[in-house]
């Protein structure tokens, strides 16, 4: 009996984060089909934003967290290129670094001592305050994700009770445009 000798193993690619911007036409669907293209192959979105940038041309800019090896990613943003309403798809993570922001609501109960505690580190992290009443505050606080992060950590030990969060803006540095 023939053995094939062992083979060492590939090690894996490994699995990065990516931020992709994508300008599209602003027509009802298009988000849909986008979204479609994740779900029908498996891919994973971390974060998703959609907002219309130019009225004019009715043009919509989505930005998409994703995770995936740099095989995946490029996958991801081939066929994100091939979809018939999209005009453009740039790998912020490949071009360079992004300026990258998200915005979190932030409710948090608390009395007395907690109270005080609350207000010092909404204070300390520049958040401001959105909403107050004798039991809770909601605090508004715009950075990067890992700063939100730190923020709603630190406010779980006080008495965190809700969070709504944005996901990320975000565009390239420089004078290009996309």
């Amino acid at each position: 009996m023939l053995m094939k000798p062992i083979q060492p193993s590939r090690p894996a690619d490994p699995v990065e984060r990516h931020t992709l911007s994508i300008l599209v036409d602003n027509e009802p669907g298009v988000l849909a089909r986008v979204i479609g293209l994740f779900s029908g192959r498996g891919y994973n979105i971390d974060t998703l934003t959609v907002s219309e940038t130019e009225h004019e041309r009715q043009v919509s800019r989505i930005t998409i967290v994703t995770t995936g090896t740099p095989m995946v990613i490029e996958q991801i943003r081939h066929q994100l290129e091939r979809l018939v309403p999209v005009h453009r798809v740039a790998d912020l993570t490949v071009q360079g670094e992004a300026i990258e922001r998200e915005l979190a609501l932030v409710k948090v109960a608390g009395r007395g001592e907690a109270r005080v505690e609350a207000l010092r580190l909404a204070q300390a992290f520049g958040a401001q305050t959105a909403d107050a009443t004798l039991e809770s505050f909601v605090f508004e606080l715009t950075g990067s994700t890992q700063e939100i992060d730190r923020f709603i950590g630190l406010m779980s030990s006080i008495g965190l009770v809700e969070i709504s969060r944005t996901g990320i803006a975000a565009i390239s540095r420089g004078a290009e445009g996309m």
